[in-house]
């Protein structure tokens, strides 16, 4: 069976950066992120000043978009509410509940997801 991760920003990153951790994330499973993820990494290639990378990041990695609803805009408001000590953005609180309402694990090494359930936790 394939595994699937909804994959975090920090988890896009940590690719491109060639951690050896992220290694069994790169093939053989299944991808979910969304255009939010997207534009975080986008900002990311652009400070890194690898601008040039940005049109083969779309072409490659839109197709693993999942589409949000409002019910997910509300969890996520919930969640940056009732962990404001944490300061989640809502980007990541949107993706927590994506993972959750397809079943897979949201793919991070952000620490305050750390503790949370449904969460694959790689530094």
């Amino acid at each position: 069976m394939i595994k699937k991760f909804f994959f975090d920003t920090y988890a896009l990153v940590e690719i491109s950066k060639g951690n050896p951790r992220y290694k069994p994330y790169t093939g053989g499973i299944k991808i979910m992120l969304n255009k939010l993820n997207l534009l975080e990494y986008v900002y990311f290639l652009i400070r890194e000043k690898r601008e040039h990378q940005i049109n083969d990041v779309f072409n490659e990695l839109t197709k693993f978009n999942v589409d949000y609803n409002d019910d997910i805009l509300v969890k996520a408001a919930k969640m940056k509410y009732k962990f404001s000590k944490e300061k989640l953005s809502f980007i990541d609180c949107i993706g927590y509940f994506l993972a959750k309402k397809h079943n897979v694990k949201f793919l991070t090494g952000d620490n305050k997801f750390k503790d949370k359930e449904n969460v694959e936790f790689v530094k």
